[in-house]
């Protein structure tokens, strides 16, 4: 993916949507862990600050967390009760 840096749209919101995309389409499924820090910023060709903040929003949202000494993973999806 190309990071547009002359459009509206900030760096990190891209990479997001990016990063969201793929854990949408199970690209990223559930579970796993996203790539490391070193491999987005060779993805993305950003400093990593930008992809701080674009992780942070992923959290925000509820689709990664971090695991302390592992790196971030996808939440699994909750569990809708089938009774």
């Amino acid at each position: 993916m190309i990071i547009d840096r002359e459009g509206p749209v900030p760096p990190y919101r891209q990479i997001a949507a990016d990063l969201r995309r793929q854990i949408e389409d199970g690209t990223i499924p559930p579970g796993r862990r996203i790539p490391s820090m070193v491999e987005l910023e060779q993805t993305y060709g950003v400093a990593r600050d930008t992809l701080r903040k674009a992780t942070q929003v992923l959290k925000d949202e509820g689709l990664v967390e971090t695991v302390s000494g592992m790196g971030i993973f996808v939440v699994n999806p909750p569990q809708v009760d089938g009774s």
